[in-house]
């Protein structure tokens, strides 16, 4: 198709359309009337693609008659070569994990109890229970039996083999982390005894180890007394020490989330911080069924079960400016599709043009040319063309 491509002759303002049979004496005055029609429906179609809603044609003129209108002054702006890039900006929270109960097993009584705030390690005493430390070791279940030789094998022991290899009590004992509880657990299990200064059995009771996903934790909230019975509820809420960002967003919002993606947030006091989308919950789904892995069971606020909105977790990069945030209201801005190198022009210079497509009015001399265009990615009211010899500072009509 040639580069000079004709607007509509026809259309809603013809003869049969509503104030089309009145005698057209002016032709550019309807010209211009029928133009800055196609141009207010095609600003208002792009604007809907570009939030990521269901397009929808845009008579204005239907259902009544067409008041005459003056004509549209116009004035022109630069054809320019740049990256354009869609994006969205949305509101999430800055906080920790959804808390992690813990209960006190066995029998006894709570002599020692954490402070909210204070943080906890792996190989360290969460808690006391008759003057004597249940310590932390990392693992994906619970206690919920004996450790001890002659025991069946189960995942319980695999959790602790692992523990006592990465806290370098096994060095020496060829100790294989799987499910069996052997000889060589039961030494090892003495060495780590020794150096929490309790009794060196080779064997751990029930309620003397918390297993948590976080290799480190922070109390969240004590919920138990000191003097309190063992077994009698939750002790502790306790969360991971690094903070994450929860998003949810609208139906129409949600496919601009893809894990895998990278997200810059808005920190309050004007700092940003970078990241990447980690977890999407869809709405109603259960909290832990995230649909990429790793984090998919830490919702942060709001991803829970039977919710009405998905939910979105961001993992950031870095803790520091995030722990200098603390927990608090930020923006969130994730990317969508970009381009490179490319012809950009506002997109209210974009004209639909008869059978379909787009068009500009590019300025020549003292006059104008209309050439067709293909159009590429609509972003921030810029849309991407190409084709048409048009080039980078040339000049386009764009209402005023």
């Amino acid at each position: 198709m040639s580069d000079q491509a004709q607007p509509s002759s026809t259309g809603p303002d013809g003869p049969d359309a509503p104030g089309g049979g009145e005698d057209v004496q002016d032709g550019a005055g309807a010209a211009a009337r029928r133009r800055r029609r196609r141009r207010l429906a095609l600003v208002c179609a792009l604007a809907v693609l570009a939030a990521g809603g269901t397009l929808a044609v845009v008579r204005p003129w239907a259902g009544e008659s067409a008041p005459q209108q003056p004509q549209v002054r116009h004035s022109t702006a630069e054809v320019q070569r740049t990256a354009l890039s869609s994006g969205m900006k949305v509101t999430g929270r800055l906080a920790y994990a959804s808390p992690v109960d813990v209960s006190a097993q066995g029998q006894g009584t709570l002599t020692r109890l954490p402070a909210p705030g204070d943080t906890v390690t792996t190989g360290e005493a969460l808690y006391e229970v008759d003057g004597q430390p249940v310590m932390l070791l990392a693992g994906d279940r619970p206690m919920w039996r004996e450790l001890a030789p002659g025991m069946s094998d189960g995942a319980d022991v695999r959790n602790l083999k692992r523990n006592l290899v990465a806290l370098g009590h096994a060095q020496g004992l060829g100790l294989r982390v799987d499910g069996k509880f052997t000889q060589a657990t039961a030494t090892a299990v003495k060495r780590w005894q020794k150096a929490c200064g309790i009794a060196r059995t080779g064997k751990i009771p029930l309620g003397r180890l918390v297993f948590s996903p976080h290799a480190t934790v922070r109390i969240q909230q004590v919920s138990a007394q000191l003097g309190a019975a063992a077994g009698s509820g939750t002790v502790l809420k306790t969360t991971g020490t690094g903070l994450a960002v929860t998003v949810q967003p609208s139906d129409s919002q949600v496919s601009q989330f893809a894990p895998g993606a990278r997200a810059e947030i808005q920190l309050p006091g004007g700092a940003t911080a970078r990241g990447k989308i980690t977890s999407l919950v869809q709405a109603g789904a259960d909290g832990g069924a995230g649909t990429t892995g790793g984090q998919g069971g830490q919702g942060g606020q709001g991803g829970q079960g039977g919710q009405d909105k998905a939910t979105v977790t961001i993992t950031l990069d870095d803790q520091k400016a995030a722990h200098a945030a603390g927990p608090s209201s930020v923006t969130v801005t994730v990317t969508g599709k970009s381009v490179k190198d490319a012809l950009v022009v506002p997109v209210t210079a974009l004209l639909a043009l008869d059978g379909g497509g787009y068009g500009v009015q590019v300025r020549h001399g003292s006059g104008t040319r209309l050439v067709r265009v293909e159009v590429g990615l609509v972003a921030n009211a810029k849309a991407q063309i190409s084709g048409g010899g048009i080039k980078a500072g040339d000049r386009v009509e764009v209402p005023q």
